[in-house]
């Protein structure tokens, strides 16, 4: 009789999920070529096809989707015997998978995933960082960070720190030959840096006037996709660029960019950590779960 292990079972629902030899094998950890190799042996054992595969595409055979909805359930009941098995542990191990977008993991790859390296050191986390929003429990995440708007209704929430703040702001040298801006308005007659977003739109920047928001269609000779990469160009004086406060924090501090329209830009949501309720999560799960708490205390005492 064959052999057949776990793993085995789900990566098949990793592939059926992300309809993706590479996306599945990113989440699994592992190379195509071993994910691949490794559908090849089951199908091998279980004498059938379980996936169509061109150049193209990926998908399920008919016999694939019942392999798929018959497995799915028990597997679900496997892995939340092991949980209830795992959450008896004395010492938090295993992966942690957490789902964020780029600015989020810049803010909270410190204070929260840092240090939980540090006491935990048989934990390991791997952090996604992506700019739409997914279900994290169908792309198989433990977490997600996110404003705090931006939640599902139906997951625990722990909020990480007091509200966020967006920065406009240039180089000292940039002001020299012109004229500050005193109203959103402003940034009309000025070269911006402007921002693509994950679905192709251009960003526009966000104020609040008189308690209304205000959106300015900024303009400039550069369009980019990451804030890393946009605070490159401000800091060459290319033109004017729109932050989370986080980002350019210590440049402002250090006198090598100047803030401006700050009236302008009121407190947003801060951040929230969420995740499923579960009834018997891992240890590693419940000790990171504690250490987002305590981080959060640790800021509403500081405020």
């Amino acid at each position: 009789m064959a052999a057949y292990k776990l793993n085995d079972f789900d990566a098949v629902l990793a592939i059926a999920r992300r309809g993706s030899f590479r996306a599945a094998a990113l989440d699994l950890g592992m190379s195509t070529t071993a994910l691949s190799n490794a559908i090849a042996k089951l199908e091998e054992q279980l004498g059938v096809r379980l996936f169509n595969r061109t150049t193209r595409s990926v998908a399920l055979t008919e016999a694939g989707q019942r392999f798929v909805d018959q497995v799915s359930p028990a597997l679900r009941d496997i892995h939340q015997a092991l949980d209830t098995v795992r959450s008896q542990q004395e010492t938090p191990s295993g992966t942690l998978r957490i789902n964020t977008f780029a600015t989020a993991g810049r803010e909270i790859l410190g204070p929260l995933v840092l240090e939980a390296l540090r006491r935990f050191p048989q934990v390991r986390i791997d952090l996604v960082t992506e700019g739409n929003l997914v279900d994290i429990v169908a792309e198989g995440f433990d977490f997600g960070v996110r404003s705090a708007p931006l939640v599902p209704s139906d997951m625990i929430a722990i909020p990480l720190g007091p509200p966020r703040r967006h920065a406009v702001v240039a180089t000292p040298a940039f002001f020299e030959t012109r004229d500050v801006p005193r109203r959103p308005s402003d940034l009309l007659a000025l070269p911006c840096i402007r921002t693509r977003l994950p679905n192709g739109a251009l960003f526009r920047w966000q104020f609040l006037s008189d308690g209304q928001p205000l959106q300015i269609d900024v303009d400039g000779p550069v369009t980019l996709d990451e804030a890393s990469l946009a605070r490159i160009a401000v800091l060459e004086s290319v033109g004017v660029g729109y932050f989370m406060d986080s980002d350019v924090r210590e440049d402002i501090e250090s006198g090598r960019l100047v803030r401006v329209l700050e009236a302008w830009t009121p407190p947003l949501s801060p951040l929230c950590l969420y995740y499923p309720s579960r009834r018997n999560p891992p240890a590693a799960v419940k000790v990171f779960i504690d250490l987002a708490r305590e981080l959060f205390r640790a800021s509403a005492s500081r405020r």
